[in-house]
């Protein structure tokens, strides 16, 4: 019996693997839009490809896991809000990366070095904004 499967052509393209900081943003701003806590399912319905029940959890969860969205307790399950914009996410990972090196000072300072001049003045303006903020949390720690 012949094979019946399809065999890829020139004009068939693989679908394109998204990363999952990819996955993370684009459940974010799902969330976002979201009138209010929202369960898993809604959120995967409104997700762009057909990803799996099981992948928006695993992503809901993940970014739960970061303090980029909050859970409460429905029944059986979570409705889930974002407590994080992507700017939010981004410096999260940021921070976690940073977190993870014993030699914080040369991470900073090669951080700082390789920053595009406004990148650096804009950064520079938020230093002394906070710094002068008497509201600002403590980061001595």
């Amino acid at each position: 019996m012949a094979d019946q499967r399809h065999a890829p052509t020139a004009g068939d393209a693989p679908p394109r693997r998204r990363g999952q900081g990819e996955l993370e943003a684009q459940v974010l701003a799902v969330l976002q839009q979201a009138p209010g806590p929202a369960a898993a399912g809604w959120v995967q319905e409104r997700l762009e490809g057909d990803l799996a029940y099981t992948t928006v959890m695993t992503i809901l969860s993940r970014l739960h896991a970061k303090n980029a969205v909050t859970r409460t307790r429905a029944g059986r399950s979570y409705l889930w809000q974002a407590s994080a914009d992507a700017a939010g996410l981004a410096a999260l990972r940021m921070r976690r990366m940073l977190d993870g090196e014993a030699d914080r000072d040369a991470v900073l300072a090669s951080f700082v070095s390789a920053l595009l001049p406004h990148d650096e003045e804009l950064l520079r303006a938020l230093l002394d904004a906070a710094s002068a903020d008497p509201a600002a949390p403590d980061r001595e720690s």
